[in-house]
């Protein structure tokens, strides 16, 4: 299956200041964030892109097209990205748009942290983060596939979404229980990569926030031979290499 870069945007002014923006209009990317976009589009030039699907918010909307603007190696020419809802902020209901030092003393503020699985933000538009997970693994597995019947198993594609969501996206593929899913981290611009496969989730980086992202490309094959190898060995991609990786991307190459 095609391997997915989840990518959150750049820094915001809200992040810099500290405020819980949400679903809030009109917050784009600072100069900071600007200047993160572009980095990391010269670390994404290596890598061969098939599709790039975005959240809907102005932050994410301004990352991706700084990435794709910048990007000399789509698969086939210039890419159009997809705007996902279901990729778009966590909908904090009450809590959009006040400083994050006040929502602290709120006493669902320690439910956050510890019992994420039971929070459902108060208001009339507030969602649970089990809904913000399930709606997000759910659009990245759909896009997945999709890529998959459109370029191959060896296509790399590009989702730019929200720290809460792209850190749900990896707790499910990392089997965690969403209550740890505040163990993780996904800083501004960071790249964080998963590759499905028929049998598990292959979290292959995690908040990758500098150096080379060519590894995360599939290595070439012999023409003709399928992603998965050969069809009397269909599951190798999906089995882990006992005793550690070699330093492939793609899980174990146990072929006989």
């Amino acid at each position: 299956m095609p391997t997915v870069l989840l990518v959150r945007h750049g820094r915001t002014n809200a992040n810099a200041t500290g405020l819980l923006a949400g679903w809030t209009p009109g917050i784009g990317l600072d100069e900071t964030g600007r200047t993160q976009a572009k980095g990391l589009a010269e670390r994404l030039a290596a890598v061969p892109l098939a599709a790039a699907v975005v959240s809907p918010l102005q932050r994410c909307q301004e990352t991706a097209q700084l990435l794709l603007d910048a990007h000399p190696r789509t698969l086939d020419g210039a890419l159009s990205p997809v705007t996902d809802e279901r990729l778009g902020e966590c909908k904090y209901g009450d809590w959009t748009g006040r400083p994050l030092k006040e929502l602290a003393e709120e006493p669902l503020w320690k439910v956050v942290q510890a019992h994420a699985s039971a929070v459902t933000f108060p208001g009339e538009h507030g969602e649970s983060i089990p809904q913000m997970q399930t709606r997000a693994v759910t659009a990245i597995r759909e896009h997945d596939a999709r890529i998959a019947a459109e370029h191959g198993d060896d296509a790399v594609w590009l989702a730019v979404s929200h720290g809460d969501v792209i850190k749900s996206i990896l707790a499910d593929a990392l089997g965690m229980h969403l209550d740890a899913f505040q163990r993780l981290v996904a800083d501004p611009c960071s790249v964080s990569v998963v590759r499905y496969t028929r049998l598990r989730p292959f979290a292959l980086r995690v908040n990758d926030v500098g150096g080379d992202l060519s590894g995360v490309v599939p290595p070439a094959r012999p023409k003709g031979e399928p992603a998965d190898g050969p069809t009397d060995d269909a599951e190798a991609s999906s089995d882990a290499v006992v005793g550690g990786s070699h330093g492939g991307s793609h899980g174990a190459d146990v072929r006989p």
